[in-house]
Order: C-alpha cells, then sequence, then structure tokens
C-alpha cells in the first residue's frame, strides 16, 4: 500500500514539476523591461493606518502549507487539516470574540487582520495548490489570488481558498470554501480601501477515537495484529457536523487636507513636479460581519452517551445560533511628517456599533409541559434576540517614519452600553541602531485590557450546553521587549502577563470566571545558524503560568529545521531538509463539538512526542513546487502517543506535494 501510495504521490510531483516548468518559462521571457517593485500593505484597526506587508512568493519552507497542526509550535487540534485548534503558546492566543464559534478556525478563516491590498504594476496572479494522501483520506487545497491596477491609483483584485480534507481517520472530514474581492483607491486627497469576504466551512465530528490503544498499543486491542486501518477506528460521534457561514464587508474612507509643494526648474523657474502634502484627514471605516453557527447530531443515543446534558430535545440536535455587528468609526487625524516640526500622527476618533445574537428558543421549560424521561429542565431565561449598542471614543498617537525610533499607542473607553468602562490601552515602540558594526532591533510592548466579557459567555442555551453568568470585566496587563540582532539570527522576546476574573471552559466545558490573578511568564528565543549551504533555524519557547488549574500551558515548545540551500544551473532554487517540533507533557485541552470551544480537564496528559518532515522545496523562475513526507518519524522514533488532545491523533505518516505559479500578465 505504502509503495503503491508513492508511486501515486510521485507520478503527481512529476506532473506538477512538468506544468510548473512549462507555465514559468514564458511568463519570465515576457518580463524584459525593467518594472517598478510591487507592494503590498495592510490595515490596522480601528482608523485604517497602513502597515507594510510582502507578497507571498517566497519558497523557503514553503511546505509548511500543507502541515496542519505545525500552525504554532503548540499546536492542539483534533487532527485534520483545515480542523478546530487552540495555540497553547498563550502569547499568540487571541482573545474570545464576540462569536466564540469562530475562534478555533482562525488560522483558516481570512478577516481584517490579514486582509491585503497591492499595487503591482502589472496585474498578477497566484494559483497553488497543494495535495496529499490516498483516495480515502486526501487533503487537498487550492488558492488563488488576482490584483490588477487599472492605472496608478486605482487597484481591484480577488481570491479564493478552497480546502477539502477527508482526514485519516473516520468522521473527520471538512471542507472550506472562502472567496473575497478587494479594491483601493489611493487619491492625493481620498482613499479609499474596501474588501468583502465570504466564507463556508463545514466539518465532521467524531468526538474523538473510543480507544486510545489503536494508537499507542494496536496489538493490545486486535489480538496481536499491529497494523491498524485508521478508517476503521471507531469514534464516539458518528453522525455529528458543524457548519459555520461567514461573511464581511469593510470600507475605510479617508480625505486628506493638505498643500501641494511645487519642486521648480533652477535655471527656468518653471514647475518641473508638484507633490500633494496632507496635514489632516478625515477618516470613515465601516465594519459589517453576518455569522451562523449550525450543528447537527443525527445519532440519538448519543444525547446520553456522549453528552451530559440534553435540555430541548430528544433524538437528536439541529440547531442554529446568529450573529452580527455593524460598526461604523469616524476619525480625525493630524498627520506625521508635513513638515519638520510634524514628528508625530495624532488622532482622535469615536466607534459606534450595533450587535445583534439570535440563539435557539426554549419552548419547554416554563410552557407547563412535562418534560420527558431523559431531559433535564434550562434554570437560564435568555431571550431568543438580543441587541447592544455601544459606543467608544479614543486616540491614536504614531510614528512610523525615521530609522531611528518608531512608536504606535493607542487608548480607547466604553461609554455606552455594555462597553461603558471599558479601558483598552496598548503601544509598542522600536528602535533600530548599530552595536559593533551589526543592526539590532529592540521593540518593546504593552497593553492594559479591562473589557467586557462577550455576551455569548454570560448568555448561551442550546439543546447540550446552557449557561446565565454575570461576570465581571476582565482585567489584562502585558508587558514585554523583543531584541533582534540581524548578523547571528538571534532573537528573543520576554513577556509578562497578569490576568485577573479570567474567564476560561471548565471541567464541564461551561465558562468560569476566576477572580484571584493568573501570571503568565513567556520566553521566545529564535535561533538560526548557517555556514555556507548549511541552514539550522530553531524557535525555542518556554512559559510558565501560576495557575495550571485554571490556565495549563506546555513549559516547553521547540521548533527546529535543519536544511541545504542552492542554486542549480543558476536557475533552480532548491532547500532539502528536515524539520520538526516538540513540547512538553501538559494537560492539554479536549475539545466540545456542539459549541467549537476547548475545555480544562485534568483526566490526561499530552505532548511529549516528535513530529518530523522529510521535503523538498524548489522555486523555478515564477514556479514553487514541494514535496513533503508528514511526520516522516512516526511508528519508528520520538513516540507513539501523537495525540495533541485527549482521544484525537495527528495525521500518520503521508506524502504530499504542492505547487504555485506567480502569473505576472
Amino acid at each position: 500500500m505504502l509503495y503503491f501510495c508513492s508511486n501515486i504521490m510521485g507520478q503527481r510531483f512529476f506532473i506538477y514539476i512538468f506544468l510548473a516548468v512549462l507555465l514559468a518559462l514564458p511568463l519570465d521571457a515576457k518580463q524584459k523591461v525593467k518594472i517598478e517593485p510591487s507592494r503590498a500593505w495592510g490595515l490596522t484597526e480601528p482608523l485604517g493606518q497602513h502597515t507594510e506587508a510582502t507578497i507571498d512568493t517566497l519558497f523557503e519552507d514553503y511546505h509548511r502549507i500543507a502541515v496542519g497542526n505545525m500552525v504554532s509550535p503548540a499546536w492542539a487540534t483534533t487532527g485534520n487539516y483545515g480542523a478546530p485548534g487552540q495555540d497553547q503558546v498563550f502569547f499568540n492566543r487571541a482573545e474570545t470574540s464576540q462569536f466564540f464559534f469562530e475562534d478555533c478556525l482562525a488560522p483558516w478563516l481570512h478577516n481584517i487582520s490579514d486582509q491585503l491590498f497591492y499595487n503591482t504594476r502589472i496585474p498578477m496572479t497566484l494559483l497553488g495548490h497543494t495535495t496529499g494522501g490516498d483516495k480515502y483520506s486526501n487533503q487537498d487545497r487550492t488558492k488563488a489570488l488576482f490584483s490588477g491596477n487599472v492605472n496608478s491609483r486605482l487597484q481591484v483584485g480577488a481570491g479564493i481558498d478552497y480546502i477539502y480534507s477527508k482526514g485519516s481517520y473516520d468522521n473527520q472530514a471538512n471542507k472550506n470554501f472562502a472567496w473575497q474581492g478587494f479594491g483601493s483607491y489611493m487619491g492625493d486627497r481620498y482613499e479609499l480601501q474596501a474588501f468583502f469576504n465570504h466564507y463556508s466551512y463545514t466539518t465532521k465530528e467524531s468526538g474523538g477515537i473510543t480507544d486510545d490503544r489503536f494508537i499507542t498499543d494496536p496489538a493490545e486491542v486486535q489480538g496481536g495484529v499491529t497494523r491498524v486501518d485508521n478508517k476503521s477506528i471507531l469514534t464516539l460521534l458518528n453522525s455529528a457536523q458543524n457548519s459555520l457561514n461567514g461573511s464581511q464587508f469593510y470600507m475605510n474612507h479617508r480625505y486628506k487636507v493638505g498643500f501641494y509643494r511645487y519642486q521648480r526648474d533652477s535655471i527656468t523657474d518653471t514647475i518641473v513636479s508638484k507633490t500633494y502634502v496632507p496635514v489632516t484627514s478625515f477618516i470613515w471605516t465601516m465594519d459589517y460581519k453576518n455569522v451562523r453557527h449550525h450543528y447537527i447530531d443525527e445519532g440519538g443515543l448519543e444525547d446520553s452517551t456522549f453528552y451530559a446534558h440534553t435540555y430541548l430535545k430528544l433524538g437528536g440536535t439541529d440547531e442554529g445560533t446568529r450573529y452580527w455587528r455593524l460598526r461604523n468609526t469616524v476619525g480625525v487625524a493630524l498627520l506625521e511628517g508635513f513638515n519638520r516640526w510634524a514628528k508625530a500622527g495624532l488622532s482622535i476618533y469615536g466607534t459606534h456599533e450595533v450587535r445583534h445574537f439570535k440563539q435557539v428558543v426554549d419552548t419547554i421549560t416554563g410552557s407547563g409541559i412535562e418534560l420527558p424521561e431523559g431531559l433535564e429542565a434550562l434554570t437560564t431565561s435568555i431571550p431568543a434576540t438580543k441587541t447592544q449598542h455601544l459606543a467608544w471614543v479614543g486616540g491614536e498617537l504614531t510614528k512610523q517614519q525615521g530609522a531611528l525610533l518608531r512608536y504606535r499607542a493607542t487608548a480607547q473607553f466604553g461609554i455606552v452600553g455594555d462597553a461603558a468602562g471599558d479601558i483598552d490601552i496598548s503601544g509598542d515602540l522600536t528602535t533600530r541602531f548599530k552595536l559593533l558594526g551589526d543592526s539590532v532591533a529592540l521593540r518593546a510592548y504593552g497593553y492594559i485590557h479591562n473589557l467586557e466579557v462577550p455576551y455569548l459567555l454570560q448568555n448561551f442555551v442550546s439543546n447540550h450546553f446552557a449557561w446565565q453568568n454575570s461576570f465581571s470585566k476582565q482585567k489584562r496587563v502585558r508587558l514585554g521587549g523583543e531584541l533582534n540582532v540581524a548578523r547571528t539570527g538571534t532573537g528573543l522576546n520576554v513577556g509578562y502577563e497578569t490576568l485577573k476574573d479570567y474567564v476560561y471552559f471548565g471541567p464541564e466545558a461551561l465558562p468560569l470566571q476566576h477572580g484571584s490573578p493568573v501570571h503568565v511568564l513567556s520566553a521566545t528565543l529564535t535561533q538560526n545558524f548557517h555556514f555556507k549551504a548549511f541552514h539550522f533555524d530553531n524557535t525555542l519557547v518556554y512559559q510558565t503560568t501560576s495557575n495550571s488549574d485554571v490556565l495549563p500551558l506546555p513549559k516547553l515548545a521547540v521548533t527546529s529545521d535543519l536544511y541545504v540551500k542552492f542554486l542549480i544551473a543558476k536557475v533552480l532554487h532548491v532547500q532539502l531538509g528536515v524539520d520538526g517540533n516538540w513540547y512538553s507533557k501538559y494537560h492539554a485541552p479536549n475539545y466540545a463539538p456542539a459549541t467549537m470551544t476547548f475545555y480544562r480537564q485534568d483526566e490526561s496528559k499530552c505532548g511529549n512526542f516528535l513530529w518530523m518532515n522529510a521535503y523538498a522545496n524548489f522555486k523555478l523562475k515564477r514556479a514553487r513546487f514541494f514535496v513533503t513526507y508528514t511526520h516522516a518519524n512516526g511508528k519508528i522514533f520520538g513516540g507513539d502517543n501523537y495525540f495533541a488532545i485527549p482521544h484525537y491523533p495527528l495525521n500518520p505518516r503521508r506524502f504530499q506535494i504542492g505547487v504555485s505559479v506567480d502569473f505576472a500578465n
């Protein structure tokens, strides 16, 4: 079977290489004239400030796009590519959002934080496809991105991202089809950046396998037989699935008031050129989002065998939760750099937001109807719909020009609705200098949060989970510093955070609030070595928590990459290597399928296994392609207990290939 799969994958790989070569050669032949470099930028909230970004055409470590459990040095996941997961490097973990169902899919969904805009001078199309596994466990991803300029000011673009993965185990398949349209207009006085994103995500829910020994000791449960058909391993759920459908429409408008600076010919005194210098800008940002979660479980027996409580319906579950919000921000900014005295930019703004929630209707509790045997009475009284009106005011001080010192500080205060009393202050400061002839970058960062707990963490009803809480605002204070030395390939990031009234999902998968402070210390060391063609890149994360019952974390997480990089015939770039990661044992969270949340458990520990990939990445002109053998050490060395969370094993060994071509028209 392994020979058959290898043969098929090998045939696909050589077909991909052949197509990539055919596509890359004529594309490169067209580009004989000198073309201005393309650029990309992202936006920061709430005022749409620009941040520098890069266009994804690098071939180094391109294979990692196909390794789902290496999203982070410690990624807790249900196992399949594109599946739910949670970052166990705490300083990388985002706070719980207003619609918590989406949080576990953050790496696979698109939003304002990763939306890019381009000025490509010539139209650009990036098309990529990765595939792996056999017909029973295949994993495919197709991505396409187009961007083109109508003229020097107006740009339009579109993209798709389609993931379809059957998974290595039963009841694990998922698919996500996302598409987007975006554009920008960068005039002297008026700027516009806008995008529309939509996604449709569906995942089968297995609930985990029934017996971990099918992975750790298959001979014990199979009468001495060591070979396992992964698809035949029984799972706790067999008829359950989650689906999420979401859309987001975003616009950032900016009108700039300023003056023209003229350049004159020194001899004729005629105007040679003129440049518009903005002084003040007026900003309006509109952000609309609409999401629906739908959970189905057609297995009636699972009401009692898998779930601890059933409130609304016996014989299965079919329920949905909806959420939409409309946010408008208006602001005025005094811009940096319009004269030599304007060393920083200063902005003030106000934000109004409407949020609407729609949940399951309880038609039984309080109706006088006698509860059927097997149903429990709800002790909550939650309205089917809830609308919130909230408002904040804030300011921003930025300095993004100059090589010596750059900074950004933002302060936002809630004044209306549940946001009243909210405090959100954040900032970072970066400086660069020379030390012994080397370039050194220092960065300090931090924030102070005193924020209302999201509505759905306080008020939620469904067939198997229901809660009604009155939580205090969460308080978080984080301080940290980062050092980067370019010549030695050294980076160090040390941070400390205190959390008070921290809200987490407890052992019964219900939200709990811990009143006492919880302290987290985190240190990340990056050290890259290289000698001629040889490279050895390493990241070591150390983190400790003062209360592992509330916030368990792996103390150590290591990611390493050993490779050689060279050039063949001056045209083919090659990277050959082995990479992998390891993290220490800890009480990893468990996963609740009905709410798509990760919750605290203390029955078993996960971690202390080594995951390794052997890979080859290539770049030929405008084409990138790779072949990788993921989990190459599986069942050989590094541990057989490869569960990222209890009862959810990661993928076994498999070949995967991929190709991406930059069509520069």
